[in-house]
């Protein structure tokens, strides 16, 4: 059987059995950080594009509810606002924390001022309302770089999503 040992008042046994060890090995650690390491590098960047498109999403609602809300306003009073704070929605941000942009396209000369597309042509004929996107820069045109993640209503509302979607 065992040997078995005197200390003090207890007797120990000691036998060939050796006992179970109750810890992990450096291999078993390693390998499950680089387990966890892959899947991070894996659902990151999707989290990242779910939350981008979420973002995208509310603008486009953000969007068409300001547009309900100027057309509510034409059939009232027979024109547009000159800014977004005559129907209360000056102070409201874009998903990215920015102010959405509007300009009345009846208040302007020439249409310098207006949206346009590749062909440099007016979005909308009535008024331009975005938002600066992710990047939170814009300019007139559609084709630039700051422009392509712009949130925009197009073709007097029949369209409104990411500015490089847009194609009339």
């Amino acid at each position: 059987m065992g040997l078995f040992l005197e200390r003090g008042r207890h007797w120990l046994a000691l036998t060939g059995v050796r006992r179970s060890r109750r810890g992990f090995t450096f291999i078993e650690v390693a390998l499950v950080i680089a387990i966890l390491a892959v899947l991070a590098t894996i659902a990151l960047p999707r989290y990242s594009d779910y939350r981008d498109r979420v973002r995208i999403a509310q603008a486009v609602t953000d969007i068409k509810e300001i547009d309900a809300n100027l057309q509510q306003y034409f059939a009232d009073n027979r024109g547009y606002p000159n800014d977004l704070s005559v129907i209360g929605m000056a102070g409201k941000l874009d998903p990215w924390g920015n102010p959405y942009q509007y300009t009345d396209l009846g208040d302007i000369k020439g249409k310098g001022k207006a949206r346009k597309d590749k062909s440099l042509v007016p979005i909308n004929s009535d008024f331009d309302l975005w938002s600066m996107g992710k990047d939170g820069a814009t300019a007139m045109p559609l084709t630039a770089k700051a422009s392509r993640d712009d949130i925009i209503r197009a073709s007097d509302g029949r369209f409104v999503g990411l500015a490089s979607d847009f194609d009339p």
